[in-house]
């Protein structure tokens, strides 16, 4: 399995290259690539040096202890900082929507029709941590989102099938799941995961976990399980989710997913 994955990453990466090479106007309807200058082995042997070699549990708490010294930010600095993690590489002066694909300028952040806002991935009731310091504000998992489209995801678990959402770029919904356009259900993925490793019932918060099922409700569960690993071995990482992965760490709360660096180690926890 591990060996398949390399050979999709490898692909991935060639794919991402010949993207950027053409890449000329703005993208309306899919993931945009950007350059990146990291590896997935580039921190292997400084940030993640205590989890190289070991698997399962004992991977999971190693990861944990890493990626929970961060900086925090508050709500309210959410809005600048994704800005620059989901900035256009094609036009500076946009952002790119994480369900529906789209472009839309950076000052049209906000709760109005047309307007793009902060999405939690994992949905804040589930854990019900709201948007308190902490994982309410975790770029790791916060993304732009129309503000239409957010509310028909609402806090619905993820998994496969439904009736197409408007104007989501190919994201379905049903009553109790959303599955997003094909572009971003590895980055989905790889969000819900890292937020199972970070918060694990510590600074007052709801230790939350992934698991088989959808209609989790306020339960600090997200699901489901099996879908959102496949989602993750399908879409691996690219070069736009790499970026963003350093631009948080570099700049922002100077943690990393290691989903995101190493999605091998989805398997081999899950």
């Amino acid at each position: 399995m591990l060996a398949i994955r390399t050979r999709r990453r490898k692909a991935a990466a060639l794919a991402t290259a010949a993207v950027l090479a053409g890449l000329a106007a703005p993208s309306l309807a899919a993931t945009p690539a950007t350059a990146t200058t990291t590896t997935n082995t580039d921190y292997d042997s400084t940030y993640y040096k205590d989890a190289i070699g070991k698997t399962g549990t004992g991977l999971k708490s190693s990861l944990h202890t890493i990626i929970s010294d961060q900086t925090k930010l508050s709500y309210s600095a959410v809005w600048d900082a994704l800005k620059a993690t989901d900035e256009d590489p094609a036009d500076s002066g946009n952002v790119i929507l994480v369900y529906s694909g789209a472009s839309r300028s950076k000052s049209l952040n906000g709760g109005d029709s047309g307007d793009w806002n902060r999405e939690h991935v994992w949905a804040k009731s589930h854990g019900d941590f709201g948007t308190a310091t902490g994982p309410g504000t975790d770029l790791h998992h916060l993304r732009p989102s129309d503000v239409q489209v957010n509310s028909d995801r609402g806090n619905k678990d993820f998994d496969n099938g439904g009736s197409a959402v408007d104007n989501g770029g190919g994201s379905l919904t049903d009553s109790d799941s959303f599955e997003p356009r094909d572009a971003v259900k590895g980055d989905v993925a790889r969000m819900i995961f890292y937020m199972a490793v970070r918060y694990e019932g510590e600074d007052g918060f709801a230790d939350l976990e992934v698991n088989g099922s959808v209609d989790n409700g306020s339960n600090p569960y997200i699901g489901k399980l099996s879908v959102l690993k496949a989602w993750s071995d399908e879409d691996p990482p690219d070069a736009f989710e790499e970026h963003r992965n350093q631009v948080i760490y570099d700049d922002y709360q100077h943690n990393r997913n290691p989903f995101v660096d190493h999605p091998e180690w989805v398997e081999s926890i899950w």
